[in-house]
């Protein structure tokens, strides 16, 4: 079997604060095949982002510490690497898509300088054949008359050019290895659709593995090969795409689905999920679901739940998991 292009094992994460220590990843793992998409889902503070950067080597230390785990990529262990050579991977052979390109771009500088610069320091190009490239890339990611735009800068370009921007960005040193945060936030549908069709072109043609976090399920849906459901640091679900939206495994999971508006439940009241994530300094004992979870019993207050087996390249962190699939 061929070994995975990216492979996240055991990893742990804390934020030391004034306020206590935060424990915003707590065991997480998962695997990302060349040429394949993983989507990586779940509210806001599941620690989706966090996994991201740290994965990319960018979380600042202080507050953030990586206190266990290991991240390999093609075999060799980031974590254990030294600055210098995290610095090599990052761009080469992973980038990153950043959820807000307006904050993501530099305001002084014209969007084609930024593409140029990173392939002046890294290629060795002229500053003649970095800007011929940059204007390639820009046509890539199907920016109209690429030529005279390169040379705008981002407050000139839409919320949805100035994204297109950010992926031929990431693009420019050919990575093996695509995270994509939240690529269509603020935008309007039409042009999520125009974003994820470009991501899934670029990625048939390159063969590269692609991480998307998102809280989309209908983006999920439509582009990824598995899913991994992340609640409160921890990854507590991880299927096939086709599987999970047939029978969840998990009751995050499931409450998420069916918080999804649906057309068949026209005029009926939209179901959510009762209750706040909990305080990453103070996450409950057992599940940490359980205080929102309409399944839990005492046991799921108490016992931390292994993550389940269910089949093949599919698990559950949840003490009933096969029950939850069989009723779903």
């Amino acid at each position: 079997m061929t070994a995975p292009l990216l492979e996240v094992e055991d990893l742990h994460v804390e934020f030391r604060t004034r306020d206590g220590v935060a424990k915003v990843l707590n065991g997480v793992g998962y695997q990302v095949n060349a040429g394949e998409t993983l989507a990586v889902l779940g509210e806001s503070g599941s620690g989706k982002s966090v996994t991201a950067q740290t994965i990319m080597g960018i979380l600042d230390t202080p507050p953030a510490f990586v206190t266990k785990g290991a991240i390999r990529f093609n075999g060799e262990d980031l974590l254990a690497a030294s600055a210098d050579r995290r610095r090599d991977v990052r761009g080469d052979g992973i980038a990153m898509i950043f959820q807000d390109a307006l904050s993501a771009l530099n305001p002084v500088f014209t969007v084609g300088f930024q593409i140029e610069e990173q392939l002046r320091v890294r290629r060795g190009m002229t500053r003649k054949e970095a800007r011929a490239r940059a204007i390639e890339l820009l046509d890539l990611v199907k920016i109209p008359n690429a030529k005279n735009r390169v040379g705008e800068y981002p407050h000139q370009f839409s919320g949805g050019m100035r994204q297109r921007a950010m992926i031929a960005m990431s693009l420019a040193l050919d990575p093996e290895m695509l995270i994509a945060d939240e690529p269509t936030t603020a935008l309007d549908v039409t042009v999520q659709a125009q974003i994820m069709d470009l991501l899934r072109e670029i990625q048939t043609e390159r063969d590269m593995g692609l991480i998307l976090i998102t809280h989309d399920l209908g983006v999920v849906a439509d582009v990824a090969d598995r899913i991994a459901v992340m609640y409160a640091g921890r990854i507590v679900e991880h299927a096939d795409v086709y599987q999970l939206f047939r029978a969840p495994g998990h009751p995050y999971t499931e409450s998420l689905l069916e918080s999804l508006p649906r057309l068949d439940l026209k005029g009926q009241e939209l179901k959510t999920i009762k209750g706040l994530p909990p305080s990453l300094t103070n996450i409950p004992s057992g599940c940490p679901f359980h205080p929102r979870c309409p399944r839990a019993v005492d046991v799921c207050k108490t016992e931390v739940p292994a993550n389940h087996r269910l089949g093949l390249d599919r698990t559950s962190a949840c003490h009933f998991a096969e029950e939850v699939v069989s009723r779903g």
